[in-house]
Protein backbone atom coordinates (compact mmCIF):
# COMPACT_ATOMS: atom_id res chain seq x y z
CA UNK A 1 0.00 0.00 0.00
CA UNK A 2 1.50 3.79 -1.08
CA UNK A 3 1.69 5.98 1.54
CA UNK A 4 -0.45 9.06 0.87
CA UNK A 5 1.45 12.95 1.22
CA UNK A 6 -2.04 14.79 3.42
CA UNK A 7 0.20 17.94 3.59
CA UNK A 8 -1.23 20.54 1.48
CA UNK A 9 0.67 23.83 1.76
CA UNK A 10 -1.54 26.85 3.11
CA UNK A 11 -0.13 29.37 0.85
CA UNK A 12 0.31 29.11 -2.83
CA UNK A 13 4.10 29.85 -4.27
CA UNK A 14 2.96 32.86 -5.20
CA UNK A 15 1.29 34.16 -2.50
CA UNK A 16 4.04 33.33 -0.30
CA UNK A 17 6.49 35.35 -2.63
CA UNK A 18 4.23 38.12 -2.61
CA UNK A 19 4.33 37.90 1.33
CA UNK A 20 7.96 37.82 1.55
CA UNK A 21 8.20 40.71 -0.97
CA UNK A 22 5.35 42.58 0.60
CA UNK A 23 7.26 42.12 4.24
CA UNK A 24 10.62 43.65 2.82
CA UNK A 25 12.40 39.77 3.07
CA UNK A 26 13.49 40.77 -0.49
CA UNK A 27 15.73 43.35 0.81
CA UNK A 28 17.55 40.66 3.16
CA UNK A 29 17.57 37.25 1.00
CA UNK A 30 18.60 37.81 -2.85
CA UNK A 31 15.16 37.59 -5.08
CA UNK A 32 16.72 34.32 -6.85
CA UNK A 33 17.21 32.53 -3.41
CA UNK A 34 13.59 33.52 -2.69
CA UNK A 35 12.29 31.78 -6.37
CA UNK A 36 14.57 28.87 -6.29
CA UNK A 37 12.08 26.44 -6.82
CA UNK A 38 8.91 28.31 -7.24
CA UNK A 39 8.18 27.70 -10.45
CA UNK A 40 9.18 30.16 -13.37
CA UNK A 41 9.20 33.97 -12.36
CA UNK A 42 10.67 37.45 -14.00
CA UNK A 43 13.42 39.30 -11.57
CA UNK A 44 14.46 43.63 -11.61
CA UNK A 45 17.55 45.23 -9.91
CA UNK A 46 17.11 48.37 -10.14
CA UNK A 47 18.40 51.61 -8.34
CA UNK A 48 17.46 55.36 -9.10
CA UNK A 49 20.36 57.51 -9.57
CA UNK A 50 19.20 60.62 -7.98
CA UNK A 51 16.72 58.81 -4.89
CA UNK A 52 19.28 56.27 -4.17
CA UNK A 53 16.15 54.21 -4.14
CA UNK A 54 16.54 50.13 -4.50
CA UNK A 55 14.75 47.62 -5.74
CA UNK A 56 15.63 44.08 -6.41
CA UNK A 57 12.80 41.79 -6.64
CA UNK A 58 10.74 38.80 -8.32
CA UNK A 59 7.47 40.70 -10.19
CA UNK A 60 6.18 38.16 -11.68
CA UNK A 61 6.01 34.36 -10.46
CA UNK A 62 3.58 31.63 -11.41
CA UNK A 63 2.23 33.08 -14.63
CA UNK A 64 0.97 36.45 -12.56
CA UNK A 65 2.77 39.60 -11.67
CA UNK A 66 3.40 40.75 -8.13
CA UNK A 67 1.05 43.61 -7.50
CA UNK A 68 3.29 44.83 -4.27
CA UNK A 69 6.67 44.29 -6.82
CA UNK A 70 5.14 46.39 -9.01
CA UNK A 71 4.18 49.02 -7.09
CA UNK A 72 8.22 49.39 -5.43
CA UNK A 73 9.16 49.49 -9.36
CA UNK A 74 6.05 52.26 -9.63
CA UNK A 75 7.71 54.36 -6.93
CA UNK A 76 11.14 53.77 -7.80
CA UNK A 77 10.81 55.37 -11.53
CA UNK A 78 8.25 58.11 -10.63
CA UNK A 79 9.12 61.47 -11.87
CA UNK A 80 11.35 62.69 -8.48
CA UNK A 81 11.09 66.17 -9.74
CA UNK A 82 7.39 66.47 -9.29
CA UNK A 83 7.00 63.42 -7.13
CA UNK A 84 4.55 61.61 -9.42
CA UNK A 85 4.01 57.90 -9.47
CA UNK A 86 2.65 56.53 -12.68
CA UNK A 87 2.36 52.45 -13.54
CA UNK A 88 5.17 51.90 -15.59
CA UNK A 89 3.96 49.24 -18.57
CA UNK A 90 4.50 46.25 -17.93
CA UNK A 91 6.07 45.29 -21.17
CA UNK A 92 8.50 48.02 -20.07
CA UNK A 93 8.93 46.37 -17.02
CA UNK A 94 9.67 42.90 -18.99
CA UNK A 95 11.82 44.60 -21.59
CA UNK A 96 13.83 45.65 -18.12
CA UNK A 97 14.65 42.22 -16.71
CA UNK A 98 15.22 40.39 -20.04
CA UNK A 99 18.08 42.58 -21.10
CA UNK A 100 19.36 42.35 -17.47
CA UNK A 101 19.22 38.45 -17.72
CA UNK A 102 20.72 38.62 -20.62
CA UNK A 103 23.61 40.74 -19.13
CA UNK A 104 24.46 37.93 -16.90
CA UNK A 105 25.42 40.90 -13.88
CA UNK A 106 25.03 41.12 -10.26
CA UNK A 107 25.00 44.72 -10.21
CA UNK A 108 21.04 46.85 -10.55
CA UNK A 109 20.34 48.85 -13.71
CA UNK A 110 20.89 52.75 -12.56
CA UNK A 111 17.29 54.28 -13.48
CA UNK A 112 18.36 58.30 -14.87
CA UNK A 113 14.89 58.37 -16.02
CA UNK A 114 11.37 56.45 -16.08
CA UNK A 115 8.08 58.27 -16.17
CA UNK A 116 7.93 61.95 -16.41
CA UNK A 117 4.77 64.10 -16.21
CA UNK A 118 4.52 66.54 -19.02
CA UNK A 119 5.21 69.33 -16.98
CA UNK A 120 8.90 67.78 -16.59
CA UNK A 121 9.21 66.74 -19.71
CA UNK A 122 8.68 70.05 -21.30
CA UNK A 123 11.15 71.48 -18.67
CA UNK A 124 13.64 69.25 -19.98
CA UNK A 125 12.47 70.32 -23.44
CA UNK A 126 13.06 73.57 -22.70
CA UNK A 127 16.83 72.96 -21.27
CA UNK A 128 17.62 71.43 -24.65
CA UNK A 129 17.92 68.04 -23.07
CA UNK A 130 16.65 66.05 -26.04
CA UNK A 131 13.79 65.34 -25.04
CA UNK A 132 11.00 64.30 -27.43
CA UNK A 133 7.67 66.57 -27.25
CA UNK A 134 5.90 62.79 -27.12
CA UNK A 135 8.28 60.72 -25.12
CA UNK A 136 7.34 57.45 -24.08
CA UNK A 137 8.84 58.64 -20.58
CA UNK A 138 5.32 60.75 -20.68
CA UNK A 139 3.68 57.14 -21.07
CA UNK A 140 5.37 55.64 -18.18
CA UNK A 141 6.34 53.02 -21.29
CA UNK A 142 9.96 54.11 -21.27
CA UNK A 143 13.48 54.16 -18.82
CA UNK A 144 17.02 55.08 -19.73
CA UNK A 145 19.14 53.05 -17.53
CA UNK A 146 23.10 52.46 -17.31
CA UNK A 147 25.81 49.81 -15.87
CA UNK A 148 28.55 50.47 -14.60
CA UNK A 149 30.22 47.25 -15.53
CA UNK A 150 28.01 47.32 -19.25
CA UNK A 151 29.19 49.33 -21.64
CA UNK A 152 26.24 51.06 -23.76
CA UNK A 153 26.91 49.34 -26.85
CA UNK A 154 26.47 45.74 -24.12
CA UNK A 155 23.32 47.26 -22.86
CA UNK A 156 21.78 48.24 -26.56
CA UNK A 157 22.70 45.26 -28.07
CA UNK A 158 20.89 43.14 -25.40
CA UNK A 159 18.25 44.89 -25.67
CA UNK A 160 18.17 44.87 -29.17
CA UNK A 161 18.15 41.18 -29.29
CA UNK A 162 14.69 41.22 -27.72
CA UNK A 163 12.98 42.84 -30.96
CA UNK A 164 10.77 44.73 -28.75
CA UNK A 165 10.27 48.28 -28.52
CA UNK A 166 12.59 51.07 -28.91
CA UNK A 167 16.13 51.05 -28.03
CA UNK A 168 18.22 54.17 -28.22
CA UNK A 169 22.01 54.74 -27.63
CA UNK A 170 23.34 57.56 -25.82
CA UNK A 171 27.23 56.75 -25.68
CA UNK A 172 28.00 60.47 -25.32
CA UNK A 173 26.01 60.36 -21.72
CA UNK A 174 26.72 56.80 -20.75
CA UNK A 175 23.15 55.64 -20.94
CA UNK A 176 20.59 53.42 -22.92
CA UNK A 177 16.54 54.28 -23.87
CA UNK A 178 14.51 51.28 -23.98
CA UNK A 179 10.26 51.30 -24.03
CA UNK A 180 7.77 49.23 -24.92
CA UNK A 181 6.69 51.02 -28.12
CA UNK A 182 7.14 50.37 -31.84
CA UNK A 183 10.32 48.52 -32.79
CA UNK A 184 12.79 50.93 -33.81
CA UNK A 185 16.23 52.21 -32.48
CA UNK A 186 18.96 55.05 -33.31
CA UNK A 187 21.80 57.05 -31.66
CA UNK A 188 25.72 55.97 -31.66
Amino acid sequence: MQKQNYFRPALSRRTLLAGLIATGASQIVPAPALARGLGKFRRVALVNNRTGEAVRTVYWADGAYIPEALAAIDILMRDWRQDAVHPIARATVDILAETYRLLDCQEPFEVISGYRTPHTNALLRRRGRGAARNSYHIKAMAADIRLASRSVGQISRAALSLKAGGVGRYSRSSFVHVDSGPQRTWGR
